[in-house]
Order: C-alpha cells, then sequence, then structure tokens
C-alpha cells in the first residue's frame, strides 16, 4: 500500500508571532519555518506503518513556495521515500489545497492519505475533511490511534465524550491528532540520505487546479493585553477577593 503524506511550511511553533503593522499578516521575513506539528506526526505514523509491513512506499507533497523543499526533504529524513512540491507563491485555502491533493490522489493511487488534523498557523482544520469529500473516501479525523488492517484501517478518534473508534474501507483519509505519536529526530545519515531522494516540482497550473483565494483578510490584529495574573497567600485571601473584587461569588 502507498501512502500520501500532505506536509506544510509553517513558522515554527517555538516563535513569538509579531503582527505586521499594517495589520495585513504575520510576519514570515527573517522567521525560523518548520513542518506543520500535526503534519511531523502524520509523517511518522505513516513511517511506522510502513516499518511494520502495512506500507510499501511513502509520497510527501507539499503546497507552497520553493523553500517549501526544506520541510520535504525534513519528512525525507524522517523516513519517506519521494516528495512532491507543487510550487506557488499564492496563500492557500483548504479547498484549494484539497483539490490539488485530490489531483495527486488520482495519479498516485495511494491507499491512504495521511495529513495533520489542521496547520497551526490558520488552525482551519478543513483540508482532510475537503479532500475526503472530494475523493468520496471515508475519513477518520482527530486519529490517537491507527491500525491498519486487510483492506481496512481502524482508527481511534478524540471526541469530546472519550475515544471512538471506527472502521474505515481502504482507501481512506486520516487526520492525525496530538497523541497519536511522538515524531522521531532524523538521524545526520538519514538527513544526508535525504538529499538524494527523489524530488519532484509542479505547478497547480500543471494539475489544472486554480489555487486563487477567495477568501480576503481584512486584518489581522494580536490579543487584546490583559492584566497580569497575581498570587495570593492562602484560600481566605482568595475568597474573599473573588467576593468584593472580581464579585463572582
Amino acid at each position: 500500500m502507498k501512502l500520501l503524506v500532505p506536509v506544510k511550511r509553517v513558522v515554527d511553533y517555538n516563535v513569538k508571532i509579531r503582527v505586521k503593522a499594517d495589520g495585513s499578516g504575520v510576519e514570515t521575513a527573517n522567521v525560523k519555518m518548520s513542518m506543520n506539528p500535526f503534519d511531523e506526526i502524520a509523517v511518522e505514523e505513516a513511517v511506522r506503518c510502513k516499518e511494520a509491513g502495512n506500507a510499501t512506499e511513502i509520497v510527501v507533497v507539499s503546497v507552497g513556495p520553493a523553500q517549501a523543499q526544506e520541510t520535504l526533504r525534513t519528512a525525507l529524513a524522517m523516513g519517506a521515500d519521494r516528495a512532491i512540491l507543487v510550487q506557488t507563491d499564492v496563500t492557500t485555502e483548504p479547498l484549494a489545497v484539497a483539490k490539488v491533493l485530490k489531483a495527486l490522489v488520482e495519479k498516485e493511487a495511494p491507499g491512504m492519505v495521511i495529513l495533520g488534523k489542521q496547520a497551526i498557523d490558520d488552525d482551519c482544520n478543513q483540508t482532510g475533511q475537503m479532500l475526503a469529500a472530494l475523493l468520496g473516501w471515508g475519513q477518520g479525523t482527530f486519529a490517537s490511534k491507527v491500525a491498519a488492517g486487510d483492506g481496512t484501517v481502524a482508527v481511534t478518534r478524540e471526541i469530546d465524550g472519550g475515544l471512538e473508534t471506527v472502521e474505515l474501507k481502504l482507501p481512506a483519509v486520516v487526520t492525525a491528532d496530538l497523541r497519536l505519536n511522538e515524531p522521531r529526530y532524523a538521524s545526520l545519515p538519514n538527513i544526508m540520505k535525504a538529499k538524494k531522494k527523489p524530488l519532484e516540482t509542479v505547478t497547480p497550473d500543471a494539475l489544472g487546479i486554480d489555487v486563487t483565494p477567495r477568501l480576503k483578510t481584512l486584518k489581522v490584529a494580536e490579543p487584546a493585553k490583559r492584566q497580569a495574573g497575581i498570587k495570593v497567600p492562602d484560600v481566605a485571601t482568595l475568597v474573599t477577593k473573588l467576593k468584593t473584587e472580581a464579585r463572582v461569588i
């Protein structure tokens, strides 16, 4: 079974986000970029699936600028076999990405697509669901456990009421949640090997996909500042302040 794993290049999660002075977006110039953490979990799960003998090839794909090659090389160093960059400088939206992925799925014919449940830059949580709908495939979202079987995959999902396990017929789309696994660090030998692994570059136009944005960002602003918290010496003082100052009891 071939696995297709979409990954996204985002601002590193350790970086303190700064809003542009004109409010049009966030600063990305001279800012450390890395793989979306949820996609990193998806790559790790794909590699584990292959190591368990349930997959024969892992293809990673990214939709973004030329610099996204670095993100793809990271995925290759983690254990993916080859990569595809759909190169565009347009800020792509979930539906456009889902359409691009659909075109690649039709070309690559994977048995399963596994990707992060959302990207930490826009938190849309839409691409996986949209892709499954466009393909007419079953979907297992917010996965905390994935067990591939003979023509099926069992996905344990994290929901408000606890855990739910669903069985999907393959091919299917799975989105990875935080507790699915802990991604490995790429070793130096694997980083060197990744430089020689195949990385194909195509364009949305070559796939027949229009990625022109349908949404317009009106304003980006930092969260409102709030008063710093204080420490109290004991419970009695806390109760007094809740009564007299906060007036919540």
